[in-house]
């Protein structure tokens, strides 16, 4: 008789091959759907302005068209949101790393006294806040309201990223810490000169959000910077897009003044300003994607 072969359980077995279809299937509808609102808006801003007006681009531009483009680069209001903008990004970036750096590395110290209370203590403003009006008082009460500072002050300090950073600190060998100690280091040059260019991933994961986040918001300078010359570039956005209260025909100077006028649609210059101001938050990606995910998956949280 012949012998029935039985089946090794531990055996690797490979997967179907319509299920691995139907996974690819679906990965690629996903990727559509999450790209193609972009290249929509892409296509609108290069199209006939003539066809955009009448909605009828789709799938691909219809003619070619810049001249919306020339008279975004020609507004100097929208440079100057763009100057604010990067100041910003710049100073809240920078202050956001080093409050982060400082405020996590004495909670990564094993023997400090009382570190899992304080860690504890930390997650509780990090969840539970004042509120929009007792912020407005404490700004206004500061000097804050209406200067640059109400936009970088507040979000100087992050507890979620300290936490993630002390995180980060505590999977560092402590035999590292404790060789720089022996030959002689303070604390503060082992966090400047080991600890922290050992952290380059999970620093740069909270430079790309921070930057993304800081290059998005708009809701700040509406409730605290009166002054338009403050606006970052977002609250222009928010002006042109939502309170339509920049006339974009105006946006055409001396002898294009009334050729912008008979030419130019305000649909085809609001994807234009769309485009305009979003591409360089998309080219901040690829200088950061090398660190990103092992800075998000090293940064996940463990007591």
């Amino acid at each position: 008789m012949a012998k029935t072969r039985r089946r090794n359980p531990n055996k690797i077995r490979e997967g179907s091959k319509v299920a691995d279809f139907i996974i690819y299937m679906i990965a690629i509808i996903i990727c559509l759907m999450t790209l193609y609102p972009f290249y929509y808006v892409v296509i609108m801003s290069i199209s006939d302005p003539m066809e955009v007006a009448a909605m009828n681009v789709y799938l691909y531009p219809k003619g070619f068209y810049l001249d919306s483009y020339k008279l975004i680069i020609r507004d100097m209001k929208m440079w100057r949101s763009y100057l604010n903008t990067i100041i910003y990004v710049g100073c809240g970036t920078l202050l956001v790393l080093l409050t982060s750096v400082l405020g996590a590395y004495p909670l990564s110290v094993k023997n400090l006294a009382g570190r899992k209370w304080l860690v504890r203590y930390l997650i509780i403003p990090m969840y539970f806040g004042g509120g929009l009006i007792p912020t407005f008082l404490l700004i206004n009460k500061l000097g804050l309201y209406n200067t640059r500072w109400a936009i970088i002050i507040p979000g100087a300090v992050s507890i979620w990223y300290i936490i993630l950073t002390r995180t980060y600190f505590m999977t560092i060998p402590e035999s590292l810490k404790e060789s720089a100690f022996i030959d002689g280091a303070t604390h503060l040059q082992l966090l400047f000169k080991i600890i922290v260019p050992v952290s380059k991933p999970i620093l740069a994961v909270i430079a790309i959000y921070t930057i993304v986040g800081i290059w998005n918001s708009w809701f700040g300078a509406l409730v605290y910077l009166p002054n338009e010359k403050l606006h970052p570039l977002q609250m222009y956005l928010y002006r042109v897009l939502v309170r339509q209260t920049v006339d974009l025909k105006e946006l055409a100077f001396d002898e294009a003044a009334e050729a912008a006028e008979r030419i130019f649609s305000n649909i085809q210059l609001k994807y234009s300003i769309i485009v305009f101001t979003t591409l360089p938050i998309v080219f901040t990606y690829p200088f950061f994607q090398k660190y990103f995910i092992k800075g998000v998956m090293l940064g996940s949280l463990k007591e």
